[in-house]
């Protein structure tokens, strides 16, 4: 109070101000425990993350580094992960980034392969100029590819054996997903093989795919032994009869269709259960019915009912055509190109034919982006129809 008083305005009294104390300046080296601590820290840094081709210490010798690493917490390696901890971990990832959107969406192309894939030089013409549109995995399940583009080098992902009609099939397709979907810029997934083509050119599968909010799915109801003939009743309560569908395995799903799949384990166990070669005298592929099931019980209305890959199963046999060099020509290719109409044929005795337009956003448009099934003899034919024919 004394000091306050000695300077309010109207105090006749001018006291001076107590001289301040001046302090012994301190003994204790701050600096050097600064030092000590940032030293500290840059050897604990260096070991967690060290620099690429260089070890934690490898600015010390091995003595001065020894006493830091005894104590030091171990380095985390890269772990395998399981199929069910990577579908987990992506769904749970997107699920969490839901609400951001893509300044650059992105379209995944997926190659369901054995080995290396005959027709990549025609996908690299396809693919040139637009590198910032479009990501590349390849799963090849019997052999290590050879590449002959650059574009797919490094694109393979871990594989596994596929066998045909099994569950195998589906597996390797929700790995190429679980793969993909680690992009957030993908928006767009399309499975292939290694026998597809494309029809068109980039610009128009990219506008076609991303310009509607359908995943595209091939899926109808086949009342024949093909059909649900193959539906087994160990699939109740969860799968009904009248509830199981078929369609193509060649499907081109949404980013959400896409997290759908991978977060499915229920409709996903009847079929890898009770949908198999061979069983109960019945040989049920699910490939070709767990897809369209799935997407017919949980979102109809969010699929179009058609692949937009093409396939001609008009020979009736057990694997559709398959185009040989002599085959390939312009008018084939504009034959394709020009279909408007999802066709499918009933498996019973009736064969029934079911026509439906293939509507994109309410318009009817030509169906197929892609064809399949052609033989590597084809590449340079069609290499020159893709250079002259694709729709822009």
């Amino acid at each position: 109070m004394l000091i306050a008083e000695a300077w309010l305005p109207d105090s006749s009294d001018r006291n001076i101000m107590p001289t301040p104390r001046h302090r012994a300046p301190s003994r204790r080296p701050h600096w050097i425990i600064s030092l000590l601590l940032f030293v500290c820290i840059a050897v604990i840094a260096l070991y967690v993350y060290p620099p690429q081709r260089y070890s934690a210490c490898y600015f010390l010798s091995s003595k001065v580094c020894g006493p830091f690493t005894e104590w030091l917490p171990p380095v985390r390696r890269a772990r395998f992960y399981t199929d069910d901890e990577l579908f987990a971990r992506v769904v749970i990832s997107d699920i969490l980034s839901v609400h951001v959107e893509s300044k650059n969406p992105k379209i995944a192309f997926m190659f369901l392969t054995p080995g290396s894939l005959p027709f990549e030089k025609l996908w690299e013409r396809f693919f040139l100029g637009h590198e910032d549109r479009f990501s590349i995995y390849v799963h090849a399940s019997r052999e290590q590819p050879a590449h002959v583009s650059p574009l797919f080098i490094d694109k393979e992902i871990h594989s596994e054996k596929v066998a045909w009609g099994k569950i195998s099939m589906v597996d390797a397709e929700k790995r190429l997903l679980a793969n993909a979907l680690q992009d957030k810029d993908n928006q767009h997934f399309v499975l292939l093989s290694e026998s597809c083509v494309p029809l068109h050119n980039f610009d128009y599968v990219y506008n076609y795919l991303l310009g509607t909010n359908v995943s595209f799915v091939d899926c109808f109801e086949d009342p024949g032994p093909h059909g649900t003939g193959r539906y087994s009743e160990h699939m109740l309560p969860v799968i009904e009869k009248e509830d199981f569908r078929k369609g193509a395995q060649w499907f081109s799903v949404k980013r959400q269709h896409a997290v759908l799949i991978l977060a499915d384990n229920v409709y996903y166990t009847k079929f890898k259960l009770y949908c198999r070669p061979g069983m109960e005298g019945r040989n049920c592929y699910s490939d070709e019915h767990y897809l369209p099931t799935f997407f017919s019980m949980v979102d109809p209305t969010g699929i179009a009912n058609w692949s937009v890959t093409h396939v001609d199963w008009s020979e009736g046999k057990w694997h559709p055509k398959a185009y040989r060099a002599r085959d390939v020509t312009f008018e084939i290719f504009k034959s394709i190109s020009s279909i408007d109409e999802s066709i499918h044929v009933t498996s019973d005795s009736k064969k029934l034919i079911q026509r439906r337009p293939c509507l994109w956003n309410g318009m009817k448009r030509p169906c197929y982006l892609f064809a399949r099934k052609f033989y590597p003899e084809s590449l340079d034919n069609l290499l020159h129809l893709f250079s002259n024919y694709t729709i822009v």
